[in-house]
C-alpha cells in the first residue's frame, strides 16, 4: 500500500478508543486529554471501556454498536484481542487503526501477521504498534502520547524514534515552529516512511517534510517516494544507527569502501533529500526551510555590528563552500554612510558596535535588494548602547517588508549572539529564522543551497553515450553462465577480460599461464613490443595479490620472467598452502608519464543493492578512503557528479605541467559498470584497481569480479537487485506506419530533452492548445525536464522516433497515482503526421503497458471540442462523460482489467 485510506488516519471523520485497556491508566488519560484538547469535532466513542467517561464521548459496549462511526480506531488491547478487533472494525467501515506505545515488545511475528491478515480485506491502515500517535493540527486532530502537542504550521514530521519525536515537538514549541502533521511510526507494521512521504508530498499545507529513520525495509518504494517528494518540497532526513551498522559482507575493495552508512548517504543524495547528522542541525534546517525560500545560489551578504563576528561568519562560509556576494557599486554607495569609520562599504558590511536598529534595517534592506546576492545574514551582538530587543525588531521588520515587495527575493537569516535569553519572539512571529551563532546561520543557508542544487541536479540533462556503443550482451552472458555452472565464486582473469571486453572497457593485454614454459613463450612475444612486464599470481582465494607478495613489476627479460614465475608460486604455496592457484598473469608494464591511479568498482549493499564506487586507486585505496558512491543505475551526469565529490577530481584537472586527464572516459567507465550491474544481477562485486587515467584515456591494470546466482529482494521484480527502476530497454521496438515508414518506439530518456523541445516546435499552435488546454508560448527547461526525467516505477513515456534523423514524431505518457491503481495518460503527434495511425499505435501501446504494470484504470481529460481524440478514446473502449468540474472538459476512463490480449494487440 501507499496512500490508500491514509485520510482515515490524518483527517478522520470519527474516532473510537477501543478496549479492553491493557495499557496504564495514564496512557488512556493522556489520549483523552489530547483528543479533547485539540478540539476534534467529529463523533468520539469509548468501546469496551466500562467506567471511562469524558466530555463529548459516548460509551458503547462492543464494536458492532459503533454503527460506522469509527473512521479511526485506537486499540488499547493486547495481541490476544487486536486482530479480532480489527476484523470487526473493518466490518463497520473503519479506515485506519493506531496501536499505541508500551506493551508491544512481547508481540511475536505471528501476532503481527494476524493483524495484517485481519486488516487486508478492508484496506485498514495500521500505525504502529508502538506509536506515540498522530496529529493533524489543521484538522484539529491529536492522538499524541507526548509531553507537548503540535502547533499548527507547515512542517510535516515523520519519526521512527519516540524520543526524537518528543524532542522535536518540545523544540518546535519553544521556537514557535508549527506542523501540518506529525506521525510517530512505531514498529512500521503497515504505514511507513514511504507512504507518508507520498501523502505529505501532495498535501498543500505541507511546505517541508522532516524524517527520522533507522533502516529502510523496501528501498525501491522509499527511493521512488523520496524522489517524488523532493521534487516538490524540501525533505530533511536524520538517520540514527550508523554506529550499529554491520559492515557489508564482501572481500573486494568495493565492499570495504561502501560502508552501510555511506550507501545511505548516497541513496539520500540521489533522492534529492537533505541529510543532517545531529539534532541541532536538524532543528536549524527545519526552521530555515519552513520560513525561507530556497536560495538561488551560494552568494551571501553579511552585515554585522562588529568586525570579528563578521569575519568569523565569512570564514565559516568559505569553509562550507559558500561565497561572499560581490555586492554592486550602487549598493555600496547606499551603504557608505552606515559603515564603521575604519571599514569599507563592502561584504562583509561592518557597522559600528553601537549601530542603531535603524542603521541595521537600512543596511539589511539595501543588501536584500542587491542583484548580485543570493542571501543576507544579519548578525548582532548585544551592546550597552542599544536595546537588543529593538535590534531584533528591526531584523523582523526588514524581513517582513522585503517579503511584501515585488521582484526577486533573497534568503534572509539572522543571528542574535546573546546566549540563551535572546529576544527572538518577534523574529519567530515574523517568520525570520534566528540562530544563536553565525555558524548555525551559515549552515542553515547552505541547507537552502544544497536543496536547490539537489533539485536542479534531478532535472539536469545528461550527455548521451556514443551512438555506436552497444555492449556485447551475448558474450557477457555466456561468460557468466559458464562460470556459474562451474560453481565459481570469482571469474577467472580471462573471464573477467571477456566481460570487460563485452562492455568496451579498455584493459591492458593479459595472458594467463600455468607453467614456466608457457610463461617464457608469452614473454618472448610481449618483449617484441614492450620493455618490461608484470607478473601476478592468479587465485580466487587471494583477494589482494600485492598483500601476499604475488605481484612483481618491471621484469625485463625472459630469464627474469622464468625466475619470477617460480618465485611467485614458491612464495605463495609456502605461505598459503591451501590456496587454489590457477596460474600466473603476465601483462605489459604500463608506464604513463602523467598517469593517475584511480579506482572504480561495484559493491552489493544488502539494503539498496548494487552501487558504483569511484576514488583514488592503488594499494592504499582503503587507507586513503577517497571515494564517492552512487546507486545503480547512473547516467553521465551522475558519473560526473560522483567524480567531483572526490579529492581525486582535483588531480584529474591537472596542475603545473601535468595536463588535464580525459575525465570523459572515466565518466563513461562508471556508466558502463552501472550497466553491467543492471544487465547482470549475478555480478556481486567488481574491482578495477588501478585504473590509470591520463590525457589520452583510461586503461585497467587489474580486475576482479565476484559472482553468484541472483536472489529475490524486497520490492524488486524478478532477480533485480536495484532500488531505482532502470531504463526499461525491453520496451524498445520498431513499427511500420500506414505509409510503409518504419519508426523506432522506445521509452523516453533524460537526454531526449532537446529532441522533445524540437518536437513541440513542430506541433501547431492549435494542437498545443488542445493538448495543454491553453496557448503555450515557450517550454522552459524545468517543464521539459519533468517530461523526460522519469521515475519508471511511477511513470512511463514512449517516444516514436524517426531512425534516420533521430527526431521525435510522437509521444504518449502515463503517470500512475501513488497507489499504482490509476494512471493518467496524454498523447501527442506531430501535426503533419495526423492520419498515419501513429496516435492509435501509441495509445494501444500505453494501454498494454498499463496492463503489464498492474495499473487497473487509465483515465484522462480531453477538451470536448477535441472530437478526434474523443472518437479515438471511444474506439479504444474508454467511457466518455462530461466532467463535473469543468463543462469544457470530458473525462475518459478505461478499465484495463477487463481487456484481453487480443484487444490490446
Amino acid at each position: 500500500m501507499t496512500i490508500c485510506n491514509l485520510e482515515g488516519l490524518t483527517s478522520p471523520r470519527s474516532i473510537a478508543i477501543v478496549g479492553p485497556n491493557s495499557k496504564q491508566e495514564v496512557v488512556l488519560q493522556r489520549l483523552i486529554d489530547s483528543l479533547v484538547g485539540c478540539g476534534f469535532s467529529g463523533p468520539k466513542a469509548f468501546i469496551n471501556l466500562p467506567g471511562t467517561s469524558a466530555d463529548g464521548f459516548r460509551s458503547i459496549a462492543s464494536i458492532p454498536e459503533v454503527d460506522g462511526k469509527a473512521d479511526l480506531a485506537i486499540l488499547l488491547g493486547d495481541h490476544t484481542t487486536a486482530a479480532d478487533d480489527i476484523r470487526l472494525l473493518g466490518e463497520q467501515g473503519t479506515r485506519a487503526v493506531v496501536i499505541p506505545a508500551s506493551g508491544f515488545d512481547s508481540w511475536r511475528d505471528e501476532h503481527l501477521d494476524a493483524l495484517l491478515k485481519a486488516a487486508h480485506p478492508y484496506n485498514i491502515r495500521i500505525l504502529g504498534p508502538g506509536s506515540l500517535g498522530i496529529a493533524s493540527p489543521h484538522s484539529k486532530l491529536s492522538t499524541l502520547l507526548t509531553s507537548e502537542q503540535a502547533l499548527k504550521g507547515e512542517l510535516a514530521l515523520i519519526s521512527r524514534s519516540g524520543t526524537i519525536f518528543n524532542t522535536t515537538l518540545s523544540w518546535a514549541k519553544a521556537n514557535s515552529i508549527g506542523f501540518s502533521g506529525v506521525v510517530s511510526l512505531g514498529r512500521r507494521l503497515d504505514v511507513d516512511v514511504s507512504d507518508l512521504l507520498d501523502w505529505y508530498a501532495q498535501d498543500y499545507r505541507t511546505k517541508a517534510i522532516l524524517v527520522h529513520l533507522e533502516t529502510i525495509a523496501n528501498p525501491r518504494k522509499f527511493m521512488s517516494a523520496a524522489r517524488a517528494a523532493a521534487r516538490s518540497k524540501p525533505v530533511i532526513v536524520i538517520r540514527s544507527g550508523a554506529s550499529r551498522d554491520q559492515h557489508i559482507s564482501g572481500t573486494a575493495h568495493s565492499s570495504r569502501l561502501a560502508t552501510r552508512d555511506s550507501v545511505y548517504d548516497a541513496a539520500l543524495q540521489r533522492a534529492g533529500v537533505l541529510r543532517v547528522y545531529d539534532l541541532d542541525e536538524m532543528f536549524e534546517a527545519a526552521e530555515t526551510v519552513t520560513r525561507v525560500a530556497p536560495s538561488a545560489g551560494r552568494r551571501l551578504s553579511i552585515i554585522a555590528n562588529g568586525r570579528s563576528l563578521a569575519t568569523l561568519a565569512a570564514d565559516r562560509l568559505a569553509k562550507v563552500g559558500g561565497k561572499l556576494a560581490p555586492i554592486s557599486e550602487e549598493t555600496k554607495e547606499k551603504l557608505c554612510s552606515l559603515t564603521r569609520t575604519d571599514a569599507r562599504a563592502d561584504n562583509p558590511l561592518v557597522l559600528s558596535e553601537a549601530a542603531s536598529p535603524e542603521e541595521f534595517k537600512e543596511g539589511i534592506s539595501a543588501l536584500l535588494r542587491d542583484p548580485n546576492s543570493d542571501g543576507v545574514l544579519a548578525i548582532a551582538a548585544p551592546t550597552a548602547f542599544e536595546d537588543f530587543s529593538q535590534v531584533a525588531k528591526a531584523f523582523a521588520e526588514a524581513g517582513q517588508e522585503d517579503r511584501k515587495r515585488l521582484g526577486k527575493h533573497q534568503a534572509f537569516v539572522t543571528t542574535l549572539a546573546g546566549g540563551a535569553n535572546i529576544p527572538r519572539q518577534v523574529l519567530d512571529e515574523a517568520r525570520v529564522p534566528c540562530y544563536p551563532s553565525p555558524s548555525g546561520a551559515i549552515r542553515s543557508f547552505m541547507h537552502l543551497v544544497r536543496y536547490k542544487e539537489a533539485k536542479d541536479h534531478l532535472s539536469a540533462v545528461p550527455d548521451s553515450l556514443p551512438s555506436d556503443y552497444k555492449p556485447n550482451l551475448r558474450l557477457a552472458k555466456e561468460t557468466i553462465r559458464v562460470a556459474l555452472e562451474n560453481g565459481q565464486k570469482w571469474l577467472t582473469p580471462l573471464q573477467t577480460r571477456e566481460l570487460l571486453r563485452a562492455y568496451s572497457v579498455n584493459q591492458v593485454e593479459l595472458h594467463l599461464v600455468k607453467t614456466v614454459e608457457e610463461a617464457a613463450k608469452v614473454a618472448e612475444v610481449l618483449f617484441d613490443k614492450h620493455d618490461q612486464l608484470v607478473l601476478k599470481v592468479s587465485s580466487p582465494d587471494l583477494t589482494f595479490k600485492s598483500d601476499v607478495g604475488g605481484v612483481h613489476l618491471g621484469v625485463d627479460s625472459v630469464a627474469g620472467v622464468k625466475a619470477t614465475f617460480e618465485k611467485i608460486l614458491g612464495n605463495v604455496k609456502h605461505s598459503y598452502p591451501h590456496a587454489d592457484i590457477t596460474g600466473v598473469e603476465i601483462q605489459p608494464m604500463v608506464t604513463r608519464r602523467f598517469g593517475l591511479e584511480t579506482y572504480a568498482g561495484l559493491a552489493d549493499d544488502p539494503v539498496f543493492g548494487p552501487v558504483v564506487v569511484f576514488g583514488k586507486g592503488g594499494t592504499s585505496v582503503e587507507v586513503v578512503g577517497d571515494r564517492a558512491i552512487d546507486l545503480v543505475p547512473i547516467d553521465l551526469n551522475l558519473a560526473k557528479a560522483m567524480i567531483s565529490r572526490t579529492s581525486t577530481a582535483k588531480l584529474l584537472k591537472g596542475f603545473r605541467n601535468r595536463p588535464s586527464a580525459n575525465v570523459a572516459e572515466v565518466e563513461h567507465l562508471l556508466v558502463k559498470l552501472s550497466q553491467i550491474a543492471v544487465d547482470f544481477p549475478e555480478v556481486r562485486e567488481l574491482d578495477l584497481n588501478p585504473v590509470v587515467v591520463d590525457e589520452n584515456g583510461i586503461v585497467v591494470l587489474d580486475a576482479r569480479v565476484a559472482i553468484s546466482a541472483p536472489d529475490k529482494r524486497p520490492g524488486r521484480q524478478g532477480a533485480s537487485r536495484l532500488s531505482i527502476v532502470p531504463y526499461p530497454v525491453e520496451w524498445e521496438h520498431t513499427h511500420k506506419l500506414k505509409d510503409g515508414k518504419t519508426i523506432l518506439i522506445r521509452p523516453i530518456r533524460p537526454e531526449d530533452q532537446g529532441k522533445l523541445k524540437n518536437f513541440f516546435e513542430k506541433v501547431s499552435v492549435e494542437d498545443l492548445r488542445l493538448r495543454f488546454f491553453a496557448p503555450v508560448k515557450e517550454f522552459s527547461h524545468t517543464f521539459l525536464a519533468r517530461l523526460v526525467q522519469l521515475d519508471y516505477a511511477r511513470a512511463m513515456a514512449f517516444s516514436a522516433i524517426d531512425p534516420e534523423t533521430g527526431d521525435i514524431l510522437g509521444v504518449v505518457r502515463l503517470h500512475a497515482n501513488p497507489d499504482h491503481t490509476e494512471g493518467e495518460y496524454a498523447v501527442m503527434v506531430q501535426s503533419n503526421l495526423k492520419g498515419m495511425g501513429l496516435g492509435w499505435v501509441l495509445m494501444k501501446l500505453i494501454i498494454r503497458y498499463a496492463k503489464v504494470d498492474g495499473i487497473q484504470t487509465v483515465k484522462g481529460e480531453v477538451l470536448r471540442e477535441n472530437t478526434t481524440m474523443l472518437d479515438m478514446c471511444r474506439s479504444l473502449g474508454f467511457r466518455v462523460k462530461r466532467s463535473p468540474d469543468d463543462d469544457a472538459l470530458a473525462d475518459v476512463v478505461l478499465d484495463v482489467t477487463t481487456l484481453d490480449r487480443e484487444t490490446m494487440s
